[in-house]
């Protein structure tokens, strides 16, 4: 084929380029491992509010993906015009976990490598990527971090506090203090020294403590 003949191809043509066994073979598989990924992704959400629209999202994307790249492998001058299409587009939404990057990476290279054919390896991939992401996702580490949000009375009600806490938690660092008249609002970050948090209760009970709030930290808090 010459270089004129690729830029000669009729609209009739184009038709064919893809036949429908291809195509709904490719959907139907981009479809399945999609869902694979959106049962992946809620098994292992660990954020602070869950978003049911960025599962549908990656299922959409795994087959958008796979139905652009069938469209670009079976057309030379639609990959052209795709290239400078897509090399305009801006994406203003903020990804506030890490791990949703990977899923969104995820779900565009399972579509890349459906539409080129490899089902094997897109299923494999994918299995052996979802399994990875539920081991150490699903990992619990008694060394990560709390913030616990603490009102007292006085300075020697907070001194108390922090004497109480040093003896129940491995580690724990004044993050942020508040001092107003007759009031004083530490936040401190914390490492327990097991799953047990039941000394919040007992912190409340320490004299001139007026409140004791324990947050799961993962970087969505400040403090």
């Amino acid at each position: 084929m010459s270089f004129n003949d690729i830029f000669n191809s009729s609209f009739l043509e184009n038709v064919t380029a893809v036949s429908v066994l291809d195509m709904v073979l490719a959907m139907a598989i981009a479809f399945g491992i999609g869902m694979f990924i959106y049962l992946i992704y809620r098994k292992t959400y660990s954020g602070v509010m869950y978003s049911s629209t960025f599962g549908v999202t990656l299922v959409a994307l795994t087959m958008i993906t796979t139905l652009v790249i069938l469209a670009v492998t079976s057309n030379v001058v639609l990959s052209l015009g795709m290239v400078g299409a897509l090399s305009i587009v801006r994406f203003r939404t903020a990804i506030k976990e890490p791990l949703d990057i990977a899923f969104l990476f995820w779900s565009i290279a399972v579509g890349i490598v459906l539409a080129a054919g490899m089902i094997p390896l897109a299923v494999f991939g994918s299995v052996l990527v979802g399994i990875v992401i539920l081991i150490f996702a699903n990992r619990r580490d008694m060394t990560n971090p709390y913030i616990v949000v603490l009102r007292c009375n006085g300075q020697e009600s907070e001194r108390d506090a922090l004497a109480f806490l040093g003896n129940v938690v491995t580690k724990h660092t004044v993050k942020s203090k508040t001092v107003e008249r007759g009031m004083t609002e530490l936040n401190l970050e914390v490492r327990l020294k097991d799953d047990n948090t039941d000394f919040v209760n007992a912190l409340s009970d320490v004299p001139g403590v007026q409140s004791a709030v324990l947050v799961s930290y993962n970087g969505d808090y400040m403090g």
